[in-house]
C-alpha cells in the first residue's frame, strides 16, 4: 500500500519544478524533523501541514503503546507488539527508535529512504532521542522544535487530553524540561501559542527551505547566462 502511494506521487514530481520563474531540481528532497515535548502540538501540526501542502508526506511511526481513542492503525501509528518491535530493531529496520515513557517508537528506514530518494518531501514528528539519531544518519535534514508557551500551558494541554494517568503526566512534564533544554540544537523554533499562527510559521519554514540556492537547477542557470 505504501509502495503504491510512493510510485503515484513520484510520477508527478520527477520533472523539474518551476517556481516564480526559477527552475528547481526535484531529485533528493527535504526531510523535515519536527520534535518537542508531548502536548506541544507537533503531531497535530504535522498532520495539518501535510494535508495542506502538495508533495509533502507525513511519515507514520511504529509504536508499542496502546492506541488512544480515535487513533487508527496505519494512519496515526503502526501499532505492534514489543516482541515484533525488538525483532525489527535487531534487523536494522529503523532509521531511529527510542523508548519513551515505557513505550517504544521507531521510524522505518526503508520507507523513509524510498520517499526521500523518490523526490518526496517527508516530515517526521519524533522525540528528541529520535531526532539525535536522525541527525547522525541524515545530516542535511531540517530540524524544527515545537515549543509550548509555558510549562503551565503544556501541563494543561496534557490534562485536557484525558488519556494519561497522573503518574504519566508527571513523567512527561519532567521529561519536557530536559527536551526543552536541547532547543539550541535545532534549526528553527516555533512557539505554539496559537495553532493557526504556528501552522503558518511551519509552512513558511518549508517554503524557505525550498528556495535554497542548492536546489536551483544548474542547467537552468547555465542556459540563462550563456
Amino acid at each position: 500500500m505504501v509502495k503504491l502511494k510512493l510510485v503515484n506521487v513520484s510520477k508527478k514530481i520527477r520533472k523539474e519544478q518551476v517556481l516564480r520563474g526559477i527552475t528547481f531540481e526535484t531529485g533528493d528532497k527535504e526531510l523535515f524533523v519536527v520534535t518537542g515535548p508531548p502536548g506541544a502540538g507537533k503531531t497535530t501540526l504535522c498532520r495539518a501541514i501535510t494535508e495542506s501542502t502538495e508533495n509533502l508526506t507525513h511519515s507514520v511511526s511504529y509504536t508499542t503503546r496502546q492506541p488512544r481513542p480515535g487513533e487508527v492503525d496505519g494512519r496515526d501509528y503502526y501499532f505492534v507488539s514489543e516482541e515484533r518491535f525488538l525483532q525489527m530493531v535487531a534487523a536494522g529496520d529503523f532509521a531511529e527508535h527510542a523508548r519513551v515513557h515505557a513505550n517504544l517508537y521507531g521510524t522505518s528506514r526503508r520507507v523513509l529512504d524510498e520517499m526521500v530518494a523518490d523526490g518526496i518531501d517527508v516530515i517526521l514528528d519524533i522525540d528528541t532521542q529520535g531526532a539525535r539519531q536522525i541527525r547522525s544518519s541524515y545530516p542535511t535534514a531540517v530540524f524544527i522544535f515545537i515549543m509550548p508557551p509555558s510549562l503551565a500551558i503544556l501541563e494543561e494541554r496534557l490534562r485536557n487530553r484525558k488519556s494519561d494517568r497522573e503518574e504519566d503526566i508527571r513523567n512527561r512534564m519532567k521529561r519536557a524540561v530536559d527536551e526543552i533544554r536541547e532547543y539550541s540544537l535545532y534549526d528553527y523554533i516555533i512557539v505554539n501559542r496559537d495553532f493557526d499562527r504556528a501552522l503558518s510559521e511551519l509552512r513558511a519554514i518549508i517554503g524557505a527551505e525550498h528556495c535554497r540556492s542548492k536546489l536551483v537547477a544548474r542547467a537552468w542557470i547555465e542556459e540563462m547566462i550563456q
